[in-house]
């Protein structure tokens, strides 16, 4: 079984097309529709998207000090 897409996974994406590769839906053959298994993806590109957004305000922050 794949390992759950994790926040922390963020910190791994260098191109737009690594976010992609990188979420994995673990229960992928368990959803009960397509559509579920879709927003489940939308969800983890989320979480991933606004962890890189914060790790590059940290780093825009620390900059500056």
């Amino acid at each position: 079984m794949a390992k759950r897409t994790s926040p922390k996974d963020g910190r791994a994406v260098v191109d737009a097309r690594d976010l992609e590769a990188l979420v994995q839906d673990k229960r992928e053959g368990w959803r009960a529709s397509g559509a579920t298994a879709r927003r489940r993806q939308r969800h983890y590109k989320k979480l991933l998207i606004s962890q890189i957004r914060h790790d590059a305000d940290d780093t825009q922050h620390d900059a500056f000090d």
